[in-house]
Order: structure tokens, then C-alpha cells, then sequence
């Protein structure tokens, strides 16, 4: 075996530590506990839906105040619905989580680590 195959073999070892290590986190099990929650709610995926078509209204659509005070009233009942909240708390959570691992990873390989290349094909 090559010195780069090698290598390469140690980072996909490594690489499958860290998802299973990050998988069986406390802090990625709340997000998924929490998705669940969320998903089986049939009332709060509701309120999201409704919420998220009048914002988009609210974007299509010239300015209509009675379009905004369903919004903002939507917006009240989203933010006191529970199993919203602790959706986004845990969300919060994960994406903060994320957030330090690639922080750690970039000051590691002293270049940022999860950056948008740019460009594609062509």
C-alpha cells in the first residue's frame, strides 16, 4: 500500500470516529429527539407551514398590512409553542456544535475548514 493511500485510509478512520463520536452525542441526540417531536406534532407543523406561507406572501405580494398582522400573530404562536421552542433550542445546540468542530478543525489546518469554494463546473 502507497504512503498517500495510507494516509488516506487513517483519515476515513478517523473521519468514522468523529461521525460516530458526534452520532452518539448528547447534543446531536436532543436535535433528533426534538425533530421527531416535531414532526410527530401535527399542530406545530402546521403553525410552521401557515407561518412560512405568509412570509412568503408577504414577500410576494405589495405591502398588505392585514398579510403582516397575521404574520406578526403567527409569529406569537410560534414562539410560545413547545415543541417549537425546544426544536430550536436543539437545532441552536447542534449548528453551534458544528460550528466549534469546524472552528477547531480550521485553526488546526490554519486555513478555514467549511468554506464555499465557489465556482462548479464550467
Amino acid at each position: 500500500m502507497s504512503e498517500a493511500a495510507s494516509e488516506e485510509l487513517a483519515v476515513e478512520e478517523s473521519l468514522q470516529t468523529f461521525i460516530e463520536t458526534l452520532h452518539n452525542s448528547k447534543t446531536y441526540q436532543q436535535f433528533v429527539d426534538a425533530n421527531k417531536q416535531l414532526n410527530a406534532d401535527e399542530e406545530a407543523r402546521s403553525l410552521l407551514e401557515t407561518y412560512q406561507q405568509k412570509q412568503q406572501e408577504l414577500d410576494t405580494d405589495d405591502f398588505d398590512s392585514s398579510i403582516l398582522g397575521e404574520l406578526q400573530e403567527l409569529k406569537t404562536k410560534v414562539s410560545n409553542n413547545v415543541t417549537i421552542q425546544e426544536y430550536q433550542a436543539a437545532r441552536e445546540e447542534f449548528i453551534a456544535l458544528v460550528e466549534q468542530t469546524n472552528d477547531v478543525i480550521s485553526e488546526q489546518i490554519r486555513q478555514e475548514f467549511a468554506q464555499s469554494l465557489g465556482g462548479g463546473c464550467c
